[in-house]
């Protein structure tokens, strides 16, 4: 159960990012809400995963999810550069994540 929540509380990681871009320096109610909403969820989803996965783990993994969607978010929703190159280092953060889910 706590690989299940880790895997969510990256997706949150994900969420709150994009909101925060969104909310405009927080000067926009709804993204700004959303943001604090994720936020919470995501950490205390970690914390929950940390009680059965070593904090190092956890924290690389969570960090992990969160850096490839919230990349993976601004290219496909935010214009960002897409490159052979930038897409490479995603795929090695990506097998970085699944070695330490194998590792543990």
């Amino acid at each position: 159960m706590a690989w299940v929540v880790l895997f969510l509380s990256g997706i949150m990681e994900t969420v709150w990012a994009a909101a925060l871009d969104a909310s405009e320096n927080l000067s926009r109610f709804r993204p700004a809400a959303l943001f604090v909403v994720a936020l919470v969820l995501s950490m205390a989803g970690l914390s929950y995963a940390m009680r059965a996965i070593p904090i190092g783990t956890s924290y690389a993994i969570w960090v992990g999810i969160g850096a490839v969607g919230t990349a993976l978010y601004g290219m496909v929703f935010q214009h960002d550069p897409v490159g052979v190159a930038r897409l490479l280092c995603l795929a090695l953060i990506i097998c970085g994540v699944v070695g330490l889910k194998f590792l543990h």
